[in-house]
């Protein structure tokens, strides 16, 4: 444990955590904020990942094997009052526990090499909680990797972390690929290229899932625009058999990840 208890909210350590709460920061520092004993328990299975990890007293009794990797992994260990841990949470309720990250994502070209099977696409998807339980939901269906596109949200946003459980340390993702050229090299790469969107003609019992697939997910509330539509190979729609009016985009692509990965390994 380095150094006595961290009390001050307006010490530099602590300042220099807190602005990673903010995507610029994150960005000019290369460090992103992993909260809790799941995001740091997968952070700390990663050489050299983790930078320097916060835990209040509670916490460090509460998980001593995740302090106890850390030290033997050389990461400064600060132990940290309630209000320090408050100050860099973004959650209403702060677990007590925090990672300082370096950032993990792949290249394009680097996240599609050998032969991917399935990829998710995420394209203009905004609302953090979907993303990260999307790159969740692709992470259990054994996805090769999963793409955020130039106008999706920041996977390091802390709520997308948190709702990823761990996922965004599993599996490669990709930040800022324009759509058209993720597409290409997709294609390139043999995959089918499939749109997921309520207005498809044909649905998910239609289509033919047992090879190499990439889906792609758009935007919460208006869905993907014409001009990714027609990139597409097909544009696919969830078959509703009850009365709701349409499924949630992470509900959706879990889903659709999850026909694709037991098509694929269905005999």
């Amino acid at each position: 444990m380095a150094g006595s208890e961290l009390t001050n909210v307006k010490s530099p350590r602590v300042k220099a955590a807190r602005r990673l709460t903010k995507r610029a920061f994150r960005d000019q520092d290369r460090k992103f904020l992993a909260e809790g004993p799941q995001a740091v328990r997968e952070a700390l299975k990663l050489d050299g990942v983790t930078l320097e990890l916060f835990c209040t007293a509670e916490a460090e009794l509460r998980h001593p094997e995740l302090i106890t990797e850390a030290t033997l992994q050389g990461v400064p260990v600060h132990r940290a009052s309630g209000e320090v841990l408050a100050e860099l949470s973004q959650t209403v309720t702060p677990q007590g526990l925090l990672a300082v990250c370096r950032l993990v994502h792949a290249p394009l070209e680097q996240a599609l090499d050998g032969e991917p099977r399935l990829v998710a696409l995420l394209a203009h998807v905004r609302d953090p909680g979907n993303a990260g339980t999307v790159m969740r939901a692709a992470d259990a269906a054994g996805a090769d990797a999963v793409v955020f596109t130039d106008a999706s949200v920041d996977p390091y946003n802390g709520k997308c972390v948190r709702a990823s459980a761990g996922s965004l340390f599993h599996l490669p993702v990709v930040i800022g690929a324009p759509v058209s050229a993720a597409v290409r090299q997709l294609k390139e790469r043999g995959l089918r290229v499939l749109a997921a969107d309520g207005a498809g003609k044909h649905t998910l019992d239609d289509v033919d899932l047992s090879g190499p697939t990439a889906w792609i997910f758009g935007n919460e509330a208006w869905g993907l625009p014409e001009e990714i539509l027609a990139e597409a190979d097909d544009v696919v729609r969830v078959p509703i058999y009850g009365q709701a009016e349409s499924l949630n985009l992470a509900t959706a692509a879990a889903v659709c990840l999850y026909s694709s990965a037991r098509a694929q390994r269905v005999p």
